[in-house]
């Protein structure tokens, strides 16, 4: 049995090349595969005495806010001086921008035995 080839027969490899170019491109994102960076703000709960998580790793331009839970009064002061809010009461929050790379300590200055980090990568 003969096969015989048409001419249509080979004008679709370069659109079907195109096409399987396309999908991969789309599949692996934005440069390659290489993801951007979430910039959603970030959360710290003040509660029983605590920050909420204790340790929080985020990008670089990040916005953290912490919002006091208890019924006590407390702050949110960085041990290097980077940021330092006022007393916020219950369901108060401040809000800080990490806009350099870097660890940073903070804790309440009232109750110096609430500690928390925040790592900006």
């Amino acid at each position: 049995m003969a096969h015989t080839t048409r001419l249509a027969d080979f004008r679709l490899i370069p659109r079907l090349c195109a096409l399987g170019v396309l999908l991969l491109a789309v599949l692996a994102g934005p440069a390659g595969g290489a993801r951007a960076a979430s910039t959603a703000p970030a959360e710290v709960h003040i509660s029983n005495f605590t920050f909420d998580p204790p340790s929080l790793t985020v990008p670089v331009g990040v916005t953290v806010t912490w919002v006091n839970k208890d019924d006590e009064i407390h702050t949110v002061t960085s041990a290097a001086g980077a940021f330092t809010s006022p007393a916020l009461d219950a369901d108060e929050s401040f809000s800080f921008r990490f806009d350099k790379p870097g660890t940073y300590v903070y804790r309440c200055a009232i109750h110096p035995q609430m500690t928390g980090t925040i790592v900006v990568h």
